[in-house]
């Protein structure tokens, strides 16, 4: 389906990631198929990132210390992204491209207007999506994922290929744990 001419430097050309974050290629080839490629994907560009991490972690005068701006980001993103709604807002503009407010809150069911405000607002502010305001008369707004919010939703496919490996034994350790309890 996909061929290594698709690739430039790990990451989908234009017409691939198009075509890749349309809801369309996830239902022809199914979800799991479609977050193991955006994996292999990702393979390449991740690969040379792990091997200069070792090469730093070798190297005799890497810094004992991680430095506390990246230290501090790492710690609110991965709480943001933690948060329930991010991850189905970004899971959702990644299926359907540019929505409007009102499609992105029916899309992803019981969510307040305010928790969905906020949501988008922290995406905004991290620069993961991009709102445009129409001029028209009543006000369009839409959002849309950037290149970095989409760099994030491939780097969370993982997610989704260890859910559903490992499905089983996380189903089994819950019964197990629940028995114990009694």
């Amino acid at each position: 389906m996909f061929g290594p001419s698709d690739i430039s430097l790990g990451f989908p050309s234009t017409s691939l990631r198009q075509r890749v974050t349309s809801n369309s290629l996830r239902k022809e080839v199914g979800i799991q198929k479609y977050h193991t490629y955006l994996m292999e994907t990702m393979m390449a560009e991740r690969s040379s990132l792990l091997d200069a991490w070792a090469r730093m972690l070798e190297a005799e005068d890497h810094p004992d210390q991680v430095d506390p701006k990246v230290e501090a980001l790492v710690k609110q993103l991965i709480g943001r992204i933690a948060d329930k709604w991010t991850m189905i807002v970004l899971d959702i503009l990644a299926q359907h491209g540019e929505l409007r407010f009102s499609q992105i809150g029916r899309l992803a069911g019981k969510v307040s207007q305010k928790m969905l405000t906020q949501t988008l607002r922290q995406l905004e502010r991290d620069g993961l999506v991009v709102r445009t305001v129409h001029p028209v008369v009543p006000p369009k707004v839409e959002y849309r994922l950037t290149p970095l919010g989409e760099r994030l939703g491939v780097a969370f496919c993982g997610v989704w290929i260890w859910a559903a490996e490992s499905l089983e034994q996380v189903e089994r350790a819950r019964l197990n744990f629940d028995a114990a309890r009694g």
